[in-house]
């Protein structure tokens, strides 16, 4: 089967997820850059294949001709997505402590006064675009915070990243340029935080570069800054801005978790089960011959992992297609599955949690304005460009 990239991969990637869970559950494609790879679509293979440590994430087991996945400079590339066990294992035990339910927990607070000063931008009523003026700012302040990037020094992130998710092969040089501004900015931000440490995660990542330097190279902490703040905001920025957009495109389900809020936690689930932040997991390569549904994959080959094929299997989720909120969606893969389970799933969940619960208390009335999705052009990512509403206060603001 010949694929479309740009066409059936992103503007309409249920309809030939199914066709290939269907017809070809391990499908030999040809990457953005033309480069070929193994997409896998089946609930089972795809989660089996995420914990399989035969798999890799280290690109120095791709074939020269296999697809690798996103430019990035050097210093950038070493990061945890691009690691196996044992490096992989040291690195995300360093940053797990930032993310545990504790912490997470001690950042619901200063999570919804943030969504709070958000909503009140908005006044009582208009028209917005909320992936601009709430969905994308809120996790991004909320990470920002966490590392201990100072107000000043805050960037246009998303920007950068839309570069970076690009599988358009004309804008290589744009993500080269992303990928150089990116290391540039981090190299700044850790030599400011090294002259200016605090209580944040950045400067205890630096203390332990620096008191410790075996353990933690020059390289590994950069990209970890790196990786902590792109996929901090970029898998939430989806996560909420996806469930918002489903929300409105379903209003019986709106007005069911404004009758009772106390349903988002299992609601969330469902939303990312059905709409999830990602299309695909991070690319791997089999580091020997790999069977997957019968079919060989060779030593060296890049394999595709769809998350969203995945989740939306009957074999797996009966009726993948309805929103269900009555759903046991537990074992969704919207946020991976084994070692490389996303590490901030707890902060993401929590996040969307919020942001969804103060926005339904402060408007009784969302209305999309515009009811044809623009979706962010990436093989990967699945998140929206822009989402425009009409809204109305459910009461005045003090």
């Amino acid at each position: 089967m010949d694929l479309d990239l740009q066409g059936d991969l992103i503007k309409h990637p249920y309809d030939a997820y199914r066709h290939l869970r269907d017809t070809a559950p391990v499908q030999r494609i040809a990457g953005p850059t033309g480069e070929p790879a193994w997409l896998v679509t089946r609930y089972d293979d795809v989660r089996s294949a995420l914990a399989d440590p035969r798999l890799s994430l280290d690109k120095a087991n791709a074939a020269e001709s296999s697809y690798r996945g996103l430019f990035l400079p050097p210093a950038l590339d070493a990061n945890l997505l691009n690691m196996d066990p044992p490096d992989h294992t040291r690195l995300r035990r360093l940053v797990s402590r930032a993310f545990t339910p504790r912490r997470v927990e001690a950042l619901r607070a200063p999570i919804r006064r943030t969504a709070d000063r958000l909503l009140d931008a908005l006044g009582t009523e208009g028209r917005t675009d909320l992936i601009a003026a709430y969905a994308a700012p809120l996790p991004i302040t909320v990470i920002c915070d966490l590392l201990g990037i100072p107000d000043d020094q805050r960037k246009d992130f998303r920007a950068w990243t839309n570069e970076l998710i690009s599988p358009d092969p004309s804008r290589l040089q744009g993500a080269k340029q992303a990928g150089g501004a990116m290391l540039a900015f981090f190299a700044e931000l850790i030599a400011y935080k090294r002259r200016h440490p605090a209580d944040d995660l950045l400067s205890d990542l630096i203390a332990v570069r620096d008191s410790d330097g075996d353990r933690l190279s020059e390289d590994e902490l950069t990209s970890l800054a790196f990786l902590i703040l792109g996929a901090g905001f970029e898998n939430t920025v989806q996560l909420i801005g996806n469930a918002l957009h489903v929300l409105l495109s379903h209003p019986e389900h709106l007005a069911r978790l404004r009758t009772d809020p106390s349903k988002l936690p299992e609601a969330i689930e469902e939303l990312a089960r059905y709409e999830g932040p990602a299309l695909l997991a991070i690319r791997r390569f089999t580091t020997e011959d790999v069977t997957i549904a019968d079919v060989t994959v060779p030593a060296g080959e890049t394999v595709l992992l769809s998350l969203s094929a995945a989740n939306r299997d009957p074999a797996r989720f009966p009726h993948p297609e309805r929103l269900d909120f009555e759903r046991d969606a537990s074992g969704h893969l919207a946020l991976g599955h084994g070692i490389h389970y996303c590490l901030g799933a707890p902060l993401a969940r929590a996040e969307a949690e919020i942001a969804l619960a103060a926005l339904l208390e402060r408007f009784s009335s969302l209305t999309l304005t515009d009811c044809e999705p623009r979706w962010r052009p990436s093989l990967r990512a699945r998140g929206l460009l822009t989402l425009p509403v009409e809204y109305k206060a459910a009461q005045p603001i003090a």
